[in-house]
């Protein structure tokens, strides 16, 4: 499909899961958060021109800890790997999955209701 060139690193992949961690701390706690830990696993590579789809779970809430299941689907891809045209899969392609584990410390945390 594409040239070694063309490869998009897997720390992007990672880059887009600490995102969708964030954007669903905020949403829930109203703080940012910090990442403690991200165990990821990668199952087809990405390249550049590649569409994905990052989701991010909120599975369980401790006191301070968040935890998520993160998961990357690549759901467009390049005909060539040098031109424009492009396709929708017709099934998204698992590209990566993650156990994320946030902390959001008390006194950042939005009073709860």
């Amino acid at each position: 499909m594409g040239t070694t060139g063309d490869l998009v690193d897997g720390a992007r992949v990672l880059q887009l899961f600490g995102d969708a961690v964030t954007e669903v701390l905020i949403g829930n706690d109203g703080d940012e958060g910090l990442m403690r830990a991200l165990d990821a696993e990668f199952f087809v590579p990405v390249w550049s021109g590649d569409y994905l789809e990052i989701r991010a779970k909120l599975t369980r809430t401790g006191n301070t800890s968040r935890t998520f299941e993160c998961t990357a689907h690549k759901v467009v891809e390049l005909v060539q790997p040098s031109g424009s045209s492009a396709r929708v899969l017709t099934e998204p392609l698992l590209v990566a999955k993650a156990l994320a584990i946030a902390v959001v410390p008390l006194d950042r945390q939005r009073p709860k209701l």
